[in-house]
């Protein structure tokens, strides 16, 4: 058999019982695995992203994060974090943010683990084993959960799918076009131009 690096590979069985503390505790104790788990409880192992996908995401989390520190709106994490999905799986984008009213929400115990919260904001970016038909039913689920806003970006070639509920998906090719992050995140525009590694 010969892998294939854009079929992540999944756990089934016994582990789709696990409770979500016990999914918390499965990470814990194979953390060399980024894992994520889906609504039907099966554990996907997800690839490393690679150095150019992983670098662009902290260029987004950064930008990000500089534009959360000047208006104090709500909390930003990076793909480390996951989030427990009303539909039951357990997902960790490459970026997100969540409002502080969501964050007060979240009961204390569970604020170093996975929260059971939905964040308003999620970022994918395209790595090498991704597929983009798989990114954007990933990109669907996250609206179905309740994000409000959205962007998948690949840069080979360069384009930008920005996902708001309720609304056709959005393509805006090339990355020399600012996103916007309103109503959502009032006053952020995410500079793509900065994700080029050229």
């Amino acid at each position: 058999m010969v892998y294939d690096p854009s079929k992540p590979l999944v756990l089934r069985g016994s582990l789709s019982e696990f409770t979500n503390d016990e999914f918390f505790a499965f990470c814990q104790a194979n953390p060399d695995l980024s894992l994520e788990r889906t609504a039907q409880g099966d554990i996907v192992i997800i690839p490393p992203a690679g150095f150019v996908s992983s670098a662009q995401s902290a260029e987004i989390v950064t930008q990000l994060l500089i534009w959360n520190k000047k208006h104090k709106l709500g909390r930003v994490a990076e793909s480390s974090a996951a989030y427990i999905l009303p539909d039951g799986a357990t997902l960790s984008p490459d970026a997100s943010w969540f409002s502080l009213a969501a964050w007060e929400r979240v009961p204390t115990a569970s604020w170093r683990k996975f929260l059971p919260v939905c964040p308003e904001f999620v970022v994918k970016v395209m790595s090498p084993s991704d597929t983009l038909p798989a990114a954007q039913a990933k990109m669907a689920q996250w609206l179905a959960n309740g994000v409000q806003l959205g962007f998948l970006l690949h840069d080979e070639p360069e384009m930008a799918y920005i996902y708001r509920p309720g609304q056709p998906v959005e393509q805006v090719p090339g990355f020399d076009t600012q996103l916007s992050g309103e109503p959502v995140l009032p006053g952020f525009r995410l500079d793509p131009r900065e994700l080029r590694q050229d």
